[in-house]
């Protein structure tokens, strides 16, 4: 019996021992897990599966935070750049003064009384004032500018001839327009219609001509279509042009040649530029009609080219009459000469403080050396006068808008 109870004794300490080892197994096993040993840490390095640190975290150091917020480095901005600044629209007219500090620059116009630019003239003879106090003048030249002009065209059931001579002269007028020129189209026969209204853009106004081509009424009221141009241009300020072509024969107009020529008389800054249609088809049969009939209508067409260019003169315009189709970009380079250029003056003020206070700008023309007002004359040795468009102040800061 002994042997027996020494076996049973022996497997009662062997479970014991065995239950107490799995303890310790697992116990230590959880660690072994949570640190590995240093030559598992140098394998997994050496084959490359080592992941890199996480990045230096500023804030509370707790490790209960779910956010890592970078550290900022005083040595190095990491604030944003700042949006550049917007260009402006292509295309846009601009009417002020660019002030590039501490220089100032002034566009002037020099024209007659009766709108018509005067060429020729020097730095010498220009005289620049800021707030009454005489500046120096720095750069003068001549540049040119963009305008504003209506683009008025007969388009009525007459002749052939003339409805054709009408569309290349419009045609011719529309394709040397530049980005900064804006023209608006209006049409005529028994009455005015609007096709375009101002615009820059080029193609408008050649959409709006290809749409010409079956006239309505056989009826040129030239005198109701000037008139009523007119009294539009009379709300929009600045300088304005008027590029009129038509056979300049009116026949049921409500208003009366006088009362055109005393419109014209009483607007301010519009210059009237003429082109007759029909000149060479009338040169033609000019002399082969004998009779009355025939006769009458040649007076009539004289009648209207002395009204054509009676509208031209009375403004400072010029009147053309072309016969040949090849004459009409001479023609509009002669008008666009007249209605672009300007006078491009610039100095630097005696007054450089930019305190955004506003500072009156004056012109004045005089002889070169002395003070009297200079003396333009025409070709036939008449005094001419004239006057000065330009602006008349600025705001003293870095940019004028």
């Amino acid at each position: 019996m002994k042997p027996a109870r020494f076996v049973l004794g022996f497997r009662f300490t062997c479970s014991a021992v065995v239950l107490l080892l799995l303890c310790l197994t697992v116990v230590t096993g959880g660690q072994a897990q949570a640190t590995p040993p240093q030559d598992q840490q140098s394998q997994s390095g050496a084959s490359g599966t080592k992941q890199a640190p996480p990045p230096e975290a500023g804030g509370p150091e707790s490790d209960t935070s779910p956010y890592a917020l970078p550290k900022v480095n005083p040595d190095k901005d990491e604030r944003p750049a700042p949006p550049p600044k917007p260009k402006p629209a292509e295309g846009m007219p601009s009417y002020s003064i660019n002030v590039n500090v501490p220089l100032v620059t002034i566009d002037a116009l020099v024209l007659t009384k009766d709108g018509q630019f005067i060429p020729g003239l020097t730095k010498e003879q220009f005289r620049v004032f800021e707030d009454n106090v005489e500046q120096p003048i720095q750069s003068f030249g001549l540049t040119k500018a963009g305008y504003t002009a209506v683009l008025l065209v007969e388009f009525a059931s007459t002749n052939y001839a003339f409805m054709a001579d009408a569309l290349r002269a419009s045609y011719a007028f529309t394709g040397q327009m530049q980005k900064n020129d804006y023209v608006s189209l209006i049409s005529f026969d028994m009455r005015p219609q609007i096709l375009v209204d101002f615009t820059s853009d080029k193609q408008q106004v050649l959409a709006a001509l290809n749409k010409l081509r079956i006239p309505g009424f056989s009826e040129t009221n030239v005198f109701d279509a000037l008139y009523d141009t007119l009294d539009r241009l009379d709300r929009i300020e600045g300088r304005k042009e008027i590029i009129l072509i038509a056979s300049g024969r009116d026949t049921f107009s409500r208003i009366t040649y006088d009362k055109v020529l005393k419109k014209i008389k009483n607007t301010q800054n519009v210059t009237i530029y003429t082109i007759s249609t029909g000149a060479f088809l009338r040169a033609l049969v000019e002399g082969r009609n004998t009779g009355m009939t025939g006769q009458m209508r040649e007076m009539d067409y004289l009648q209207a080219d002395n009204q054509m260019n009676t509208f031209a003169k009375m403004t400072g315009g010029r009147w053309f009459s072309p016969r040949f189709q090849g004459e009409l970009p001479e023609d509009f380079r002669l008008i666009a000469d007249s209605v672009r250029n300007q006078y491009s003056i610039s100095y630097k003020p005696s007054n450089p403080k930019l305190d955004g206070t506003y500072r009156k700008l004056k012109l004045q023309l005089v002889q070169p050396g002395t003070d009297k007002p200079l003396i333009v004359k025409d070709q036939k040795g008449k005094d001419v006068k004239y006057q000065i468009l330009s602006r008349e102040g600025y705001t003293a800061r870095h940019e004028v808008d």
